[in-house]
């Protein structure tokens, strides 16, 4: 990140975590060229008079954000933003969730990612507050927002679970009475995770889908209807055009799979590299996300996988999400992922990576193979492989499953 942006300045914290930030900085910034200054951050820092600073911007659509994300590739992308685009993110989102200002929120991933400026303008324009953790440990994080009145809490489909087990360990008394929804996105979420916190929890999830370069496309509201909540990530917020294509270029009919492409004022001004930029808009100027989907008559949207999510066993096309699901809601399974590594037979082969349920017994391939074609898998989909793991690799952000690691590892 730091070559590709050529900084003046790099910010860090001090001591955070055990962890001398300066001195890893200094070690970054000694090998580039031009070399960055390095700007150590504390809780003692003076404060500068705010009479300095620079003339507040005048061009909405000038580019003045870069974020970059990695997600589930080895490289970051530099994704180039505007205040307007960043500000059009969270009217779609403040619409969407229909927050009120006796509502009381959490931010539960770093303020530097994405979704910082969606969820820090939602506040603006709805007037709620919102409660910082330092880190998130469940426990602790349960204690705050019952402590501080929380109405809405989540993150994405790892944070559901994590409340999830927290209500467990007290069943039949809400751990936080004062909340109403949970409310995220940033990684698949199966229709057990809905239901399973509706009935422990007897509050909905209201999922979402966006991207690093299209903050929000589409997300679940409190007005929907429980189907909607479980099977879709709701319909597309103010301020985004929705599509789906084939793979010949024709635009999808209600229903049908195709690629998700986006355009409107959410979309980012392509990325730092020309080339990338190129490559994903359309002709049209539609943003081609990578993933695919439906748009269901109801207008919402669901996400069946991606491009490269999808597994070509034997020439048949395998999706990852479908059997991620079904195996998702096995008892002995706390997380899982599927892959597909080279086979020199198939094309490529199904892997299916598992943690194991806390108190479960581990899950074996014949438990496995029994339980998908009970369930009326067709049998050329079931994985040909198991592999059952203590940890799936994660990113640091939203704990989201970094699925190349996984190739690399199994292959």
């Amino acid at each position: 990140m730091l070559r590709a942006s050529k900084p003046a300045f790099f910010l860090v914290p001090e001591i955070w975590k055990d962890e001398d930030r300066p001195a890893m900085a200094r070690t970054l910034a000694a090998g580039l060229t031009p070399s960055p200054t390095v700007l150590p951050i504390d809780a003692n820092a003076p404060q500068g008079d705010p009479a300095n600073l620079p003339p507040a911007p005048t061009d909405g659509d000038a580019v003045r954000w870069v974020y970059y994300t990695s997600g589930t590739t080895s490289d970051p992308k530099g994704v180039q933003h505007t205040d307007n685009t960043l500000m059009a993110g969270g009217r779609g989102l403040a619409t969407a969730l229909d927050m009120q200002p006796d509502d009381v929120g959490s931010i539960a991933f770093p303020f530097a990612h994405i979704a910082g400026p969606d969820y820090f303008f939602m506040m603006l324009l709805a007037g709620f507050p919102a409660i910082l953790l330092e880190s998130f440990i469940p426990a602790d994080a349960v204690e705050s927002f019952a402590k501080l009145g929380a109405t809405m809490a989540g993150g994405s489909t790892a944070h559901y679970s994590m409340f999830l087990a927290e209500q467990r360990k007290s069943p039949g008394a809400p751990v936080v009475p004062s909340l109403r929804k949970l409310a995220g996105g940033g990684a698949p979420k199966p229709p057990e995770i809905y239901h399973q916190v509706l009935a422990e929890m007897g509050i909905p999830v209201l999922h979402g889908y966006g991207m690093t370069e299209c903050p929000m496309i589409a997300q679940g509201g409190p007005h929907d209807t429980p189907d909607q909540l479980a099977h879709t990530e709701g319909k597309p917020v103010v301020g985004i055009e929705v599509r789906t294509v084939k793979a010949d270029g024709t635009v999808c009919a209600a229903g049908e799979e195709g690629e998700v492409r986006v355009r409107g004022s959410i979309v980012c001004k392509g990325y730092t590299d020309p080339a990338l930029t190129a490559a994903a808009f359309d002709d049209e100027g539609w943003f081609k996300t990578g993933d695919l989907g439906v748009i269901r008559p109801d207008g919402h949207i669901s996400l069946t996988g991606r491009l490269k999510d999808v597994i070509i066993r034997k020439g048949e096309n395998i999706s990852a999400k479908e059997l991620e699901d079904l195996l998702f809601a096995h008892p002995s399974v706390k997380d899982v992922a599927v892959i597909g590594v080279p086979d020199a037979e198939r094309g490529e082969m199904v892997v299916a990576v598992v943690e194991t349920a806390d108190g479960a017994e581990p899950l074996t391939f014949p438990a496995m193979v029994d339980y998908l074609d009970g369930h009326g898998l067709m049998r050329q989909k079931i994985p040909e492989r198991l592999e059952v793991t203590a940890a799936l690799p994660r990113n640091e952000t939203l704990n989201k499953v970094l699925k190349y690691k996984l190739r690399e590892q199994y292959s």
